[in-house]
C-alpha cells in the first residue's frame, strides 16, 4: 500500500480463485496478536509517554469479576520477565506484561478511540485482553492503520480504485477528495500550476508518528523481526503471533511502502511451536521487499520539524555516557528530553538517518547525574526516564 494515498498496489487473498473466492486479505477476520501493539504504544506516546518511559515487565494477575478466575497474561517466553524496562524494549521484544500494564494505566477507552482513528476496529471492546490483539480484524485494515503511522499521522483510506469516468471521460468519482478548481483549464495560457492543499485529517501528532517509527525500526534492528536486517535499509515494522501459533503476522514499512502478511489456516489451528510472526511472516515480507525495492535507494524516514534527536543508552533510555557502546539515537518531543541529555540533532522536516545507515552519531555528552531508583511495586508503570509518573 502507498501510505500517502492509501492506494493498494498489490493484494493476494488466496492461492487459487478457482478453489476459493474468499479474499483473506479483505474478508478474513483474524486476531492480529502483537501486531496491534504499535497502536497501544502510539496512544501512550501521543499522551505524554516517551520511548524512554519505564514500565515493569513482571508478573501481573487481574480480577475478572465475581465467580471468574484471575487473568494472568504471560510473555511469549512463559516465565520470562525483564523487570523495569523502557517502552522501546516493550515494542522491540513484544512484551505482553508491559503492554497490559500500559493499557491498564491509560485505560482501554482511550485505546479504543485510537483504534477507531486508525480504522483497525470500529468499536473495540474495552477489555485488557484486547490490548494484546485478541479482537478480530482484517489484514487490509491493519495495513491501512500502519500506513497512517508511516505517513506522519495523516488519515488515509485504502482503495483499489483511483477514479471512475463516464463514457465521455468526465470524472464522476475520485478517491482523492481534495478540491482543485484550477485543474479544469483546457489548456495552458501562462497561468500558475494548480496547487493542491493537503487537507487530510491529522489523527496523531507528527512527532508521535516519528517516535513510534523509530521504535519500530528497533524491532527490525534488534527485536523480533531481525530477519529483515539483511535488506540494509530503514525498515520499521511489528510481528504478531496469536495463542498456540494459530496466526502469524508481520507488517513492515519504508517511508513510501507498507507491506503486510498474515499466515494461518482458514479454520484456525496450531501451526507448530515456534511458528511465530518473526519466523513465518517476516521472511515473506523480506523476500517481497528485496525484489520490490531492488532498484530504489534506501531512504531514511522523514523527521518532523522540532523533533529532538538525543543519544541515550539502549537499555535504560537515559543519556548515554561517553564511550557507551550500546548508545542509540532516540527521538523526543521538545521539553521531554531526559535530564542531562545533549541534543545531537533536530528535525527540520527532512530526513534524519539513523546511525546504522551511515549518519555519524551526535557528540557524546558528559555522564548523566545519578538518578533515583524507581519506586517499588510491580503492578503499575513506573517513573519515566524523562520525569513524571506514568
Amino acid at each position: 500500500m502507498d501510505p500517502h494515498t492509501g492506494r493498494v498496489l498489490a493484494i493476494v487473498g488466496g492461492f487459487s480463485f478457482a478453489q476459493s473466492q474468499f479474499d483473506r486479505a479483505t474478508q478474513a477476520r483474524r486476531q492480529p496478536g502483537s501486531s496491534f501493539k504499535p497502536f497501544i504504544y502510539t496512544t501512550a506516546i501521543d499522551n505524554g509517554y516517551t520511548p524512554s518511559s519505564i514500565i515493569v515487565d513482571g508478573p501481573i494477575c487481574l480480577d475478572q469479576g465475581a465467580g471468574m478466575p484471575q487473568w494472568c497474561p504471560k510473555n511469549y517466553e512463559a516465565g520470562s520477565a525483564a523487570g523495569p524496562s523502557t517502552l522501546r524494549f516493550g515494542v522491540e521484544h513484544s512484551r505482553n506484561l508491559m503492554t497490559v500494564r500500559l493499557a491498564r494505566d491509560m485505560g482501554m477507552p482511550i485505546i479504543a478511540e485510537y483504534a477507531r482513528r486508525f480504522g483497525v476496529y470500529d468499536n473495540l471492546m474495552p477489555a485488557l485482553s484486547m490490548a494484546l490483539g485478541a479482537g478480530e480484524t482484517t489484514l487490509m485494515r491493519m495495513v491501512n492503520g500502519y500506513s497512517m503511522l508511516a505517513n506522519g499521522g495523516k488519515q488515509v483510506k485504502a482503495t483499489l480504485i483511483d477514479r471512475i469516468q463516464d463514457r465521455y471521460g468526465r470524472t464522476i468519482w475520485s478517491h482523492d477528495t481534495r478540491k482543485c478548481p484550477d485543474c479544469t483549464a483546457r489548456e495552458w495560457t501562462g497561468q500558475n500550476e494548480p496547487e493542491l492543499v493537503d487537507d487530510r485529517k491529522q489523527i496523531i501528532d507528527p512527532m508521535t508518528s516519528y517516535q513510534i517509527i523509530e521504535v519500530m525500526e528497533g524491532v527490525v534492528q534488534s527485536g523480533t523481526a531481525q530477519k529483515l536486517k539483511v535488506l540494509n535499509r530503514p525498515i520499521a515494522g511489528k510481528t504478531g503471533t496469536t495463542n498456540d501459533e494459530k496466526d502469524a503476522w508481520f507488517i513492515g514499512f519504508t517511508p513510501d511502502l507498507v507491506v503486510g502478511v498474515y499466515i494461518g489456516y482458514d479454520n484456525p489451528a496450531p501451526m507448530g511451536h515456534g511458528m511465530t510472526g518473526g519466523m513465518l511472516a517476516a521472511p515473506v515480507v523480506r523476500d517481497f521487499m528485496r525484489v520490490t525495492l531492488a532498484d530504489q535507494p534506501a531512504v531514511p524516514f522523514r523527521a518532523p520539524p522540532g523533533i529532538k534527536i538525543i543519544r541515550v543508552n539502549h537499555k535504560t533510555g537515559l543519556p548515554a555516557a561517553p564511550g557507551d557502546k550500546t548508545a542509540i539515537l532516540e527521538a523526543f518531543k521538545p521539553g521531554q528530553e531526559p535530564e542531562g541529555s545533549v541534543i545531537g540533532g533536530e528535525g527540520d522536516g527532512g530526513d534524519v538517518a539513523a546511525g546504522d545507515y551511515g549518519a555519524a552519531p551526535p557528540p557524546e555528552g558528559p555522564p548523566p547525574a545519578a538518578r533515583p531508583s524507581p519506586p517499588p511495586g510491580n503492578d503499575h508503570a513506573l517513573t519515566s526516564g524523562t520525569g513524571g509518573l506514568y
